[in-house]
């Protein structure tokens, strides 16, 4: 695997320079955002057939292991906090359970069976989309999962850093990122986690944008969850209304804290004719905004 060969590049690496070892490991960087920039049309692929599963209600979850899991669980947990992604459906599933994301659990990422098992308890069905995340592409834990995931219906989409892995050939999507080997031999938490982690990014993000989730640059499905929340949630509001503060909080009070409906409020809609473009739109401001538009 590319992933794991050493390379001659960097055979003397602990011989260098600091700065050569920094200069070494931030070329790998670099050629980590190359990798997933030739993966573009992919990720580009698999957020629209996403976006189009995700309409029937269904949920979104990652499976992985290791590093590979752990980047995987992190994107996926910043989806509520940032664009109010129910989190009845989310899942994370991580071999060795939530004991692996702070330190490693020995053996879980071979345990085929238990893979298997979590897609069958959680009952992942046709509505759902699963996303598998492993440098390798070979994981018998995250391959389990995504096997049984497509066996059941769901939406697969299998991200790997080696061509042809089982994990890019059994998924529905194939995000392959091409990062080959590595400064440290094997350590793909560098070079092909940096690529999995910018990869998993742009499709979650392309994917709640393409929901309506987003509104002229602005997160205004932020679920305000803390005072700094709160706060954003009022610039966002001052930066598309230039409201004063005592407008706006009040709006916001009216809709509950949300900045879609509060928005719609100070546009001047009543709160029964916003919360219905809403629902209408299934949430996509820019189109309840057209519709309200177009009504008038």
């Amino acid at each position: 695997m590319e992933t794991e060969r050493p390379s001659p590049r960097y055979s003397s690496i602990d011989a260098w320079e600091p700065r050569e070892i920094l200069d070494a490991m931030i070329e790998g960087q670099l050629a980590a955002v190359a990798a997933v920039r030739a993966a573009r049309p992919a990720i580009e692929t698999a957020a629209l057939a996403v976006v189009q599963r995700l309409a029937q209600g269904g949920r979104i979850v990652y499976v992985g292991a290791g590093t590979s899991g752990r980047l995987a669980v992190q994107d996926g947990a910043e989806l509520t906090p940032t664009f109010s992604w129910p989190q009845d459906r989310l899942l994370l599933l991580m071999a060795g359970g939530d004991d692996a994301l702070l330190k490693a659990v020995e053996g879980a990422e071979d345990e085929s069976g238990h893979g298997a098992e979590l897609m069958r308890r959680h009952a992942i069905g046709e509505a759902d989309v699963v996303i598998g995340v492993a440098a390798s592409g070979t994981t018998p834990f995250t391959l389990a999962c995504l096997r049984e995931a497509g066996r059941r219906g769901a939406l697969t989409i299998g991200v790997a850093n080696n061509r042809d892995a089982p994990l890019l050939t059994q998924a529905d999507h194939a995000v392959f990122l091409d990062t080959g080997s590595e400064a440290i031999a094997g350590s793909t938490r560098m070079k092909a986690g940096t690529a999995q982690r910018i990869a998993l990014l742009m499709l979650s993000s392309l994917v709640m944008i393409l929901q309506g989730r987003v509104f002229e640059g602005l997160m205004v499905d932020v679920q305000a969850s803390n005072k700094k929340l709160v706060r954003r949630s009022e610039r966002i509001l001052t930066r598309l209304t230039g409201r004063d503060a005592a407008e706006i909080g009040a709006a916001l009070v009216r809709a509950g804290g949300s900045v879609k409906l509060a928005y719609l409020l100070l546009e001047g809609h009543g709160l029964g004719e916003a919360q219905a473009a809403l629902e209408c739109s299934r949430g996509h401001l820019r189109r309840a905004v057209e519709a309200l538009s177009s009504a008038k």
